[in-house]
C-alpha cells in the first residue's frame, strides 16, 4: 500500500466519524424544525430577495411538503425492502422507529400544539402500524431462530 492510499481501517474511522456527524446534525436540524418551523422558513424568505429567489410558501406545496414526501418514500422503501429481505432485521426495526416517533410526535403536537384530529389521526395509524410491525417482527424473527 503506498503512502497516499487509506487503510480499510482509516476508512471504517472516516466512515463513523461522518456517520456520528450525520446523526449530531440530523438531530439538530430535526428539532429546529420542530421547535421553530415558521422562523426556518422565514429565515430563508428574508434571505430569498437579494439573492435572487422568490420567497418559499408557508404552507401548502411548501418546504416541509418535500420531507414528508421524502419521510413516505423512505418507510416505502422499508416496507418493500421488509418483502424482499424477510430475514432481515434492520428494515422492520427502521420502519418501527419511523412509525413510532411520527406516532409520539403527533400525540405529543395533539397535546402541546392544538386538538387537531389530524395528530390524533397520524398518531393513532402510524402508532398501529408500528405496533403491528413489530408483532410481526417477532413472529418472524422466533420462528427463524
Amino acid at each position: 500500500m503506498s503512502k497516499t492510499e487509506i487503510s480499510a481501517e482509516n476508512w471504517q474511522r472516516i466512515y463513523k466519524l461522518a456517520s456520528l456527524t450525520l446523526m449530531i446534525i440530523f438531530g439538530i436540524v430535526g428539532l429546529i424544525f420542530l421547535l421553530i418551523p415558521d422562523q426556518v422558513l422565514t429565515f430563508f424568505n428574508r434571505l430569498s430577495a437579494p439573492l435572487g429567489f422568490m420567497e418559499a410558501p408557508l404552507t401548502g406545496f411548501g418546504f416541509y411538503l418535500i420531507l414528508a414526501v421524502g419521510y413516505m418514500y423512505l418507510v416505502t422503501i422499508l416496507a418493500y425492502m421488509m418483502f424482499k429481505n424477510p430475514g432481515n432485521t434492520d428494515f422492520p426495526l427502521l420502519l418501527i422507529h419511523g412509525k413510532s416517533a411520527s406516532s409520539l410526535l403527533s400525540f405529543a403536537l395533539f397535546i402541546v400544539h392544538g386538538q387537531f384530529l389530524i395528530y390524533v389521526t397520524n398518531g393513532i395509524v402510524d402508532g398501529l402500524i408500528a405496533l403491528g410491525v413489530f408483532l410481526l417482527f417477532r413472529k418472524v424473527r422466533s420462528a427463524i431462530a
